[in-house]
């Protein structure tokens, strides 16, 4: 039998643009902010990817900044994995974590700074 996990990033791309076609289906809230009331640095990041996955990069932005920059990744892995069928066809070295950790975390510092400092609306109402 042949094995078939480098098909996961195009099953994982796909469930998340099914997902953008109908909003509805159920996910995972997230756990912080539904004990604390402040987002994590993740918050709105599936949404946002599952619009720039349908093509909607303004509302993809408005959800998260890193939204497209994911959904273009998500793409990426999923081509690359099958065309090599590979489930990691590239290399991940800890800077490429740590880079992205800090990324994400200073995006995220900036809209609580916004949010809660300043009184502007820097994450989504809905």
């Amino acid at each position: 039998m042949q094995r078939a996990g480098y098909l996961l990033p195009a099953t994982l791309t796909g469930c998340l643009w099914i997902k953008g076609l109908h909003p509805s289906l159920p996910g995972w809230p997230c756990p912080l902010r539904a004990l604390s009331g402040i987002p994590c640095p993740t918050c709105f990041l599936t949404r946002a990817t599952t619009e720039a996955l349908q093509g909607n990069l303004s509302s993809s932005m408005q959800w998260h900044a890193f939204g497209p920059v994911v959904a273009a990744i998500l793409i990426s892995w999923s081509v690359l994995a099958i065309q090599q069928r590979r489930l990691m066809p590239i290399a991940i070295h800890t800077w490429h974590l740590i880079a992205a950790a800090v990324a994400l975390i200073s995006y995220w510092l900036v809209r609580l700074g916004l949010n809660f400092g300043l009184g502007m609306q820097a994450f989504p109402v809905y």
